[in-house]
């Protein structure tokens, strides 16, 4: 992250357009940009300013309803797909051996006793993944993976959709041929944490 930051302008701007890299359907407000990048919102506006000076980024107005059944205009922005170096930009800034770095696990230390942690989706670069992250935690701790989550989805610029087992539970699902553990270990995916032989069941490691 520190190498992009140098080379794009600063962390902010990275993740900013990591935002609107990985949610290209989407047009976001000011307010959004700010809270979902974790960028306080005047730095949020300089970086949309200057992204949307290069043709990054496109500018439109909406009509929403207010409270009172005015209608309000919005400015919002969203990503301007006919840029031209769209693609090399898109290899940088989300290719998936950038955004999982050799630390990833390491900031999950705090949330409990981890004995399984598989990783697909964003950080494999596959959309057809059901989850980007399945732990198998004991004694978790839910404040410490919320705010570890919220983090990782400003630094990424994507929601990310993960689950959470303990120990039994997980294997209950496994002898139960559970739909959602089957889909994460049939599909493609990548083992970072892996005690307690629980990796005899899974087999299909990218």
């Amino acid at each position: 992250m520190d190498t992009l930051a140098k080379l794009f302008g600063g962390q902010a701007r990275v993740k900013i357009m990591r935002l609107f890299l990985l949610n290209s359907d989407s047009d976001f407000e000011i307010e959004e940009v700010s809270n979902r990048s974790r960028v306080n919102k005047l730095s949020a506006r300089k970086e949309i300013n200057a992204l949307m000076g290069i043709g990054f980024i496109k500018h439109k107005i909406i009509n929403r309803e207010g409270s009172r059944g005015a209608k309000k205009k919005i400015s919002t922005w969203h990503l301007n797909l006919a840029f031209e170096h769209l693609p090399s930009i898109e290899e940088l800034l989300v290719n998936p051996d950038i955004l999982l770095r050799d630390d990833f696990a390491e900031k999950f230390k705090s949330i409990g006793k981890i004995k399984l942690m598989i990783v697909s989706g964003v950080f494999i670069g596959d959309s057809k993944s059901r989850v980007d992250i399945l732990l198998v935690c004991d004694k978790l701790n839910k404040q410490a993976l919320n705010q570890i989550i919220k983090g990782l989805e400003a630094e990424i610029g994507k929601e990310l959709d993960y689950v959470v087992f303990d120990s039994n539970e997980f294997k209950y699902r496994l002898d139960m041929y559970d739909k959602l553990v089957c889909d994460v270990i049939d599909l493609p995916h990548k083992k970072l944490v892996d005690l307690g032989q629980l990796s005899t069941y899974i087999s299909k490691e990218v």
